[in-house]
């Protein structure tokens, strides 16, 4: 089906006026299954502005699959290293330096600002829930949730302990021992500075690392860690407690 836009619109109104007695929810489905093209493009955005003269064209789902590209590949937004995605979750690599979410200070550019934007690039109404986080000089895999079912259902399983993380850390030097389990308990104050205190310190959180030797040579070991918590810091406290 073809149509040359006769009047000024966005392109989900406009669908709704070819389409009036689809509901709103299945015209949306339409965009974003790659259906629509405006002159000759793929057209996600239902907030599209649509102008006089505009070729618009619906694609059968079966063409569809075949010439649209997905959303993903379409974006050209700020850098998101994605290695999973569903309708559920989206997973991500979170580089060093960066933050997973903006503090009070309310920074711009954040892996979950990324995150928000690659979503809403295909729908505005689109959002991503964070889950987990991880420290700013901390790389490593993150998962966001899509709707507020599944981030409750995942940050259950981190609550519970049923989700195994583990990490890599280079440090200087060689711990005297091959492994061992570092048990402590730590506070943040409002500056998010973390420091080690007694378990009756008040607002104290106790923090339990696990962690073996990799490799060493005579400057630095690559250590293997896991976590049984998920303390600000944790890690970083715990291979300080190493020496």
């Amino acid at each position: 089906m073809q149509y040359s836009s006769e009047e000024e619109d966005n392109l989900l109104g406009l669908l709704v006026k070819l389409f009036p007695l689809s509901s709103k929810a299945t015209l949306r489905k339409m965009l974003t299954s790659g259906r629509v093209t405006v002159d000759g493009k793929v057209c996600y955005r239902a907030k599209h502005e649509i102008a006089i003269g505009d070729n618009i064209e619906i694609l059968d789902k079966a063409k569809a699959t075949e010439e649209s590209p997905s959303p993903k590949d379409q974006y050209s937004g700020r850098k998101l290293d994605i290695i999973y995605e569903d309708d559920a979750i989206l997973v991500v690599i979170k580089p060093e330096g960066m933050l997973s979410i903006a503090t009070n200070k309310l920074e711009n550019d954040t892996l979950h600002s990324r995150c928000v934007d690659y979503v809403q690039f295909s729908d505005e109404r689109n959002w991503c829930h964070i889950v987990h986080r991880l420290d700013r000089d901390t790389s490593g895999v993150m998962v966001f949730a899509k709707n507020k079912h599944h981030k409750e259902h995942l940050q259950s399983q981190f609550a519970e302990r049923s989700v195994h993380r583990t990490y890599h850390a280079l440090v200087e030097g060689r711990p005297e021992k091959e492994s061992g389990t570092v048990s402590a308990w730590l506070v943040e104050d409002k500056h998010l500075h973390v420091r080690k205190v007694s378990s009756t310190y008040q607002g104290a959180k106790k923090a339990i690392t696990h962690w073996n030797i990799e490799d060493s040579d005579r400057h630095v070991s690559l250590i293997h860690i896991s976590i049984e918590t998920g303390r600000r810091h944790q890690i970083r406290m715990a291979m300080k407690d190493l020496g």
